[in-house]
């Protein structure tokens, strides 16, 4: 068992009560780049995807964008 780098796009936009494609918008990045995140169906991480959902939001703290946790087998 490894650990996995998951980013929180479903937790961001409920808390943020906003839409996937409201935040494609504001983070000016693509609707299904979001989804494939939010699906954990990327392998890679942009990390200036990361900055810009961080500057739309005004996240200061990158933890709440991202998360580490115990793969599943």
């Amino acid at each position: 068992m490894g650990k996995k780098v998951v980013v929180k796009i479903a937790e961001l936009t409920k808390a943020h009560q906003i839409s996937l494609r409201e935040l494609s918008r504001r983070a000016d990045v693509r609707h299904a780049a979001l989804s494939e995140l939010s699906n954990g169906k990327r392998e890679s991480i942009n990390f200036s995807h990361i900055e810009r959902i961080a500057e739309a939001l005004n996240i200061k703290d990158i933890r709440e964008i991202i998360d580490l946790v115990e793969e599943s087998t």
